[in-house]
């Protein structure tokens, strides 16, 4: 790729000027802050996002692909950070969609195609359902049948685009193994992360972005996570815990035997019994798919329980509306675009949506006009206070990148006063310096007293923040542990095993 630039009227640049050459049979790193044009580079190689200048030399070849058919056709895929599949279609259909195994007169195999799509997961142990709809799993589970829908494609080129930010710990070795035989049978791996240990462990070389520009490409075994951190934002990032010995106060958040059971009377939670006290951050661990995505959507509302309760300062919530819930709870979903976000909305909108129900500040004729003065100094203050990169707070909230739409929806909820705060994957898709910032005010919250149940699917996030580790198996809680207790082995066995500790 030579000398690409990328322009977003009326005056972002994206890409400027940026030049890299990748080499066949290599895995390819490509880092950066939020916005710093990783995406954009890796969207124009694949076709999906027309560069204004530049060239692009494939197979010793100029090409220029009009759409992304084009790149597969030339076996270049792509899994990119926002998922990008039929929600209607079970796991098995998406993943053989476009390459149907078909028998006489050219119908579907459906049987054949099920059992591809079977041996994929069964090799990458994905805990996937082949049948499931896709609409209904997490967001973790569509990423996985993004990259399994590649691998089954057997591309030349694999671009992937955050892909592990939904994997345990246990999983990602298994991923990297196969991208390693893939790299080694003379495929290329371009891999966008911020995770900058695993970068350093799978890239054979890694290039450094930063606000579109490309600042260097070094050998991954000549350089550290401290150097990549300093020439990705241009100063150190302190990467060990910042946590401070403090005891816990009061009970703010008191779950008790919740259970809950989906349409074929198969148990999603079973008796889970917690509590949360002021001044305390409990981490949730577990492979996803066990019981997480469930136990937050029950606490916010989402979901109707079998029985059990949900308490938060003494007031019981369990049949109390999403609103009436939310004046006590903050929540930062794992699913910005669905959930966390109105993606046609402004910036703006988004940056005061609870607050305009909860302030009265917010509007005015008695709560009939929304004051976009009032929503306009906040949204200033949130971007002031979080580093959100946009070029108008009116702008639709979509054409934000990816971390700074996290950013938004993370300062919007740690700017509400509520005693009680649930993060569901808070800093996916964030860069090391957003993460350093939003680890910051996790372990703020926590100093002023409030109450804070993290589910991460980042092991090393949980020992950073957490004060004790809950690990859930099979809808069960099956551990809680101090941190100083126990270590990243010993949860990420009870997350495969699920032998109860401390219970």
């Amino acid at each position: 790729m030579d000398n690409i630039i990328k322009v977003y009227p009326p005056s972002v640049v994206a890409l400027d000027k940026v030049s890299i050459a990748f080499r066949k049979g290599e895995i390819h790193s490509i880092i950066g802050e939020n916005g710093a044009g990783k995406s954009t580079l890796m969207k124009v190689l694949y076709g999906l996002t027309p560069r204004d200048s530049g060239e692009i030399i494939y197979r010793n070849h100029p090409v220029h692909f009009r759409q992304p058919g084009e790149a597969i056709a030339n076996g270049i895929g792509m899994v990119h950070q926002e998922i990008l599949l039929v929600s209607e279609y079970k796991v098995w259909e998406n993943i053989v969609l476009g390459r149907e195994p078909t028998t006489y007169f050219n119908r579907l195999d459906h049987a054949r195609a099920r059992q591809l799509v079977k041996e994929k997961i069964d090799e990458f142990q994905f805990n996937l359902d082949p049948d499931a709809v896709v609409g209904d799993i997490s967001v973790a589970a569509k990423q996985k049948v993004e990259i399994l829908k590649l691998l089954y494609r057997n591309v030349s080129v694999l671009i992937l685009d955050e892909p592990t930010a939904v994997l345990t710990p246990q999983e990602i070795p298994q991923l990297f193994s196969e991208l390693r035989r893939l790299s080694d049978d003379g495929r290329t791996i371009l891999f966008i992360s911020h995770r900058l240990d695993e970068v350093l462990d799978l890239s054979d070389r890694v290039t450094v972005m930063r606000r579109g520009k490309k600042i260097d490409t070094v050998d991954a075994a000549d350089t550290d996570k401290e150097a990549l951190a300093r020439m990705m934002i241009g100063r150190d990032v302190i990467f060990s815990s910042r946590r401070t010995p403090q005891k816990a106060g009061d009970v703010v958040a008191r779950i008790d035997r919740l259970n809950l059971v989906n349409d074929d009377r198969r148990e999603l939670l079973k008796d889970i019994t917690l509590e949360v006290r002021s001044g305390e951050i409990v981490g949730v661990a577990g492979v996803e798919g066990n019981g997480q995505f469930e136990l937050v959507n029950s606490i916010i509302g989402l979901i109707q329980l079998a029985s059990g309760t949900i308490a938060v300062n003494q007031q019981d919530i369990t049949h109390a509306s999403i609103l009436e819930r939310r004046r006590l709870v903050s929540f930062v979903p794992q699913d910005r675009g669905k959930m966390g976000a109105a993606i046609d909305a402004s910036i703006i909108e988004n940056a005061a949506m609870t607050h305009h129900r909860l302030n009265p500040k917010f509007t005015h004729w008695r709560g009939i006009l929304m004051d976009y003065r009032v929503m306009g100094a906040f949204s200033d203050n949130l971007q002031k206070l979080f580093s959100v990169s946009m070029t108008s707070k009116t702008s639709p909230f979509k054409s934000l990148s990816g971390g700074n739409q996290q950013k938004v929806i993370v300062g919007r909820e740690f700017l509400l006063s509520s005693p009680f705060v649930v993060l569901d994957q808070p800093t996916r898709g964030l860069d090391v310096g957003s993460i350093e910032y939003v680890h910051e005010q996790v372990l703020r919250m926590r100093s002023e007293g409030r109450a804070v149940l993290l589910i991460s699917a980042d092991l090393e996030e949980l020992f950073l923040l957490a004060d004790r580790i809950l690990v859930m198996y099979r809808g069960k809680l099956v551990a809680n542990l101090a941190v100083e207790e126990t270590s990243v082995e010993e949860i990420g066995l009870l997350m495969l095993q699920g032998s109860e500790q401390n219970l």
